[in-house]
């Protein structure tokens, strides 16, 4: 009988190359992310101990004082009350003034403006992240801050029974005040929350959109019930990355904030300085350890916050982000 041709089976030398191609790429990737992670870790790591001997060191409440003396490194009192309430009330507001303007453009660039007239004005907004903070600091001082006066003397005078608006420790009449500030934080954020709204607004699916016109929804009612719930967890991941920005900025605030000689009172018209101006003024003065481990425990609880932050921007999102 005849017999079939024996055939010879391929080598499986092709599907070993695979795995092994694969199970490298996928180590490789695992220690490319383990990379990031670690770094972060030993951040924290590096600021904790060398904050540590200042806050044994410490003739202050960290968390309460108001004071914040170093120059004796026998006689430290540092506390990091005021530097928490200015950074959070300039970060805060300028995320109030930026987020409404930053998603009304973006909606305005994706679903409202003609293509000739959205793709110059979308690079416009997009320049406005190439300016460099010292360029909007001078601006802010000499600018913004004395057209702005008259606005906040009215909002002093007349909501002045309400704790934002009381009266602060620095002249209105200046203007460098945390309200100034958070109007300059906001004009610098304002690109970074656009780009991701706008870009998570245009990923919109399109039966959703169509599906609602097909009911006789109007341009209004498509956006409120398509667009924005679609880029809500969007909107949020562009207002916090915005408000890291403004929690980190350093320059701009050192030259727009006012120092001032007493304590805040949680007020818009308060000045004094930021974790991150703070630590940049004396920057020079980092020759001791016991005194430049005030700035770097003043660093770790910014870096903390930052953390805190992001974590409640991912809850707020529902743990994901469209697009």
């Amino acid at each position: 009988m005849p017999t079939e041709p024996k055939i010879d089976k391929a080598p499986d030398g092709g599907r070993t190359g695979r795995l092994n191609a694969e199970t490298i790429f996928r180590w490789m990737a695992t220690a490319a992310g383990a990379t990031i992670v670690a770094a972060i870790a030993l951040i924290a790591l590096f600021l904790l101990i060398r904050a540590v001997p200042s806050l044994m060191a410490d003739n202050a409440n960290f968390f309460t004082s108001t004071e914040f003396s170093t120059g004796d490194a026998n006689n430290l009192r540092f506390g990091i009350r005021d530097l928490f309430m200015v950074t959070v009330l300039s970060s805060v507001f300028a995320l109030i003034v930026a987020v409404p303007i930053g998603v009304g453009i973006a909606l305005f660039l994706t679903h409202y403006a003609p293509s000739r007239l959205g793709k110059p004005f979308t690079m416009l907004i997009d320049l406005l992240a190439a300016v460099p903070s010292i360029v909007f600091g001078l601006w802010g001082f000499l600018v913004l801050a004395p057209q702005i006066a008259p606005v906040q003397e009215f909002l002093n005078n007349n909501l002045g029974w309400f704790f934002l608006f009381a009266d602060g420790n620095v002249s209105i009449a200046g203007g460098g005040t945390i309200f100034t500030a958070g109007v300059v934080l906001a004009v610098m954020i304002l690109p970074i929350i656009t780009s991701v709204a706008r870009e998570v607004f245009a990923l919109t699916p399109r039966a959703h959109i169509e599906a609602a016109q097909a009911l006789g929804a109007t341009k209004w009612e498509v956006v409120r019930m398509t667009v924005l719930p679609y880029g809500r967890s969007g909107v949020i991941a562009g207002s916090m990355l915005g408000l890291g920005r403004a929690l980190g900025e350093t320059i701009a605030v050192l030259v727009v904030l006012r120092t001032a000689s007493n304590a805040g009172n949680w007020s818009l018209f308060d000045g004094g300085y930021t974790f991150a101006s703070k630590i940049a003024s004396a920057a020079s003065e980092f020759s001791s350890p016991l005194p430049t481990g005030a700035y770097i425990a003043a660093g770790f609880v910014l870096f903390a916050l930052t953390f805190v932050v992001n974590a409640l921007a991912r809850l707020a999102s529902g743990g994901k982000v469209n697009g």
